[in-house]
């Protein structure tokens, strides 16, 4: 089949608007729990309504996909996006953003159900893995943008600095007190065009292998029974809490530690950890060519594990700089995690990976933790739950058995030759 340059080319789009719109709310969560007046707990309520959708929308997704098909999916998800932004962007109140990230997020989870064989199929099989690791590059530039934008729009609005594009309509849309409500107003044109976008585009016919399928019933229940399947779904679950938790977090830790603006400081401080995330990925792609998989994941996350200790426990600086460094170390982990759970198991492989995509949950449930504990105590004691879920991410690098392992060079061969 020939490549579809235009609809991968949609896809690495769609990658790219998942990301700003999902990876934002760490660098609002200051700004946001100022505004409200937020209990830990509360704040922790925030990205709980939008992860969970993913537990929620994950497995039901698949069956619409085949129902449906991947143009009226994509439109779906990008009028739930556009309607949970708008309204908000409209009304903003507590309650109603609660439901916007709710629906906004259930967008995102349709988005990736449908994105992922598209890709497979627009962009030839025997190019899938290069447009997936080009994919995840797109994804980690644009969550490493859009804390950026953020921070550009709530600078300028502040100041009334209305000379800069876009800034004179947008301060004249928003609450004078709460500027970072402009970051919806965004996200609502970017799901608008995104709408147009889909419409105009024709898509493949997609024929999902028998590995891609969401499967039976029963397939579900047979995955269940064994205890990889449990113990693969909470390292994604560990994963996805560790990386909302620092993403999240870091920002108001950053200032009621260390007395940083979290308007500027602090949202580049979540930029970087995305961005240093995305290098970290490039670097994990040559490892994992020379190192089996698990030697990789037990490395990094051991440094992601001191990176923490020095962002938490260090000084003003030290921790300005390990937290961005942390997610340099956990580039691996979700793939590394995804790549070993598929290959401990011999089939069903299109339910499993349903399964393991409501693991993604543990960025919900990870984060009401973290508010309560921090509640109780103070938020470096409710972060340091983060070290319970690097363990268990650690201890998969010691436990995991794949049936198929990652192919790696032998360099001897290759540098010594008799």
């Amino acid at each position: 089949m020939r490549r579809n340059y235009l609809v991968v080319s949609l896809i690495m789009l769609t990658f790219f608007v998942i990301s700003f719109l999902t990876n934002i709310l760490g660098a609002l969560n200051p700004s946001v729990s100022e505004s409200y007046g937020l209990s830990e707990t509360m704040a922790g309520f925030l990205p709980f309504s939008f992860f969970i959708a993913y537990g929620i929308m994950s497995i039901p997704s698949g069956f619409m996909l085949e129902r449906w098909g991947e143009k009226k999916m994509m439109m779906l998800a990008f009028f739930l996006a556009l309607t949970g932004a708008i309204v908000f962007a409209f009304v903003p109140h507590f309650d109603v953003f609660v439901v916007s990230l709710f629906t906004i997020g259930t967008g995102m989870a349709m988005l990736q159900v449908v994105i992922n064989p598209l890709l497979r199929v627009s962009g030839g099989v025997e190019h899938y893995a290069f447009n997936s690791v080009l994919a995840q590059l797109i994804f980690g530039a644009a969550s490493f943008i859009s804390p950026l934008m953020y921070s550009y729009l709530v600078s300028n609005i502040d100041s009334h600095n209305t000379g800069k594009p876009g800034i004179s309509i947008l301060e004249k849309l928003v609450p004078s007190s709460m500027s970072w409500v402009s970051v919806y107003w965004v996200f609502a044109l970017i799901s608008m065009l995104m709408i147009v976008v889909v419409l105009m585009m024709r898509f493949p016919k997609v024929e999902l292998n028998e590995e891609e399928k969401v499967g039976s019933r029963d397939s579900y229940f047979a995955l269940l029974k064994n205890k990889y399947v449990i113990l693969f779904f909470l390292g994604i679950f560990a994963y996805v809490g560790t990386e909302q938790g620092i993403s999240y977090w870091m920002s108001k830790f950053l200032s009621q530690y260390h007395g940083f603006n979290p308007e500027t400081t602090g949202a580049n401080a979540v930029a970087y950890f995305w961005g240093l995330m995305t290098i970290g990925g490039i670097l994990g792609l040559i490892l994992l060519k020379i190192l089996d998989s698990q030697v990789v994941l037990r490395g990094f996350t051991l440094l992601a594990i001191i990176s923490l200790v020095l962002a938490l426990f260090g000084d003003r600086e030290l921790s300005l700089y390990a937290f961005p460094a942390s997610g340099f170390f956990l580039s691996v982990m979700y793939p590394i995690i995804i790549s070993l759970a598929l290959n401990s198991v011999d089939k069903y492989h299109g339910s499993f990976a349903g399964l393991l995509m409501t693991g993604i949950m543990g960025g919900a449930v990870v984060q009401l933790l973290i508010g309560f504990v921090s509640d109780l105590t103070s938020l470096k004691i409710g972060m340091s739950l983060l070290f319970i879920s690097l363990a268990y991410i650690f201890s998969i690098g010691i436990w995991a058995k794949p049936l198929i392992k990652n192919k790696t060079v032998d360099l001897k061969k290759l540098f010594y030759k008799k």
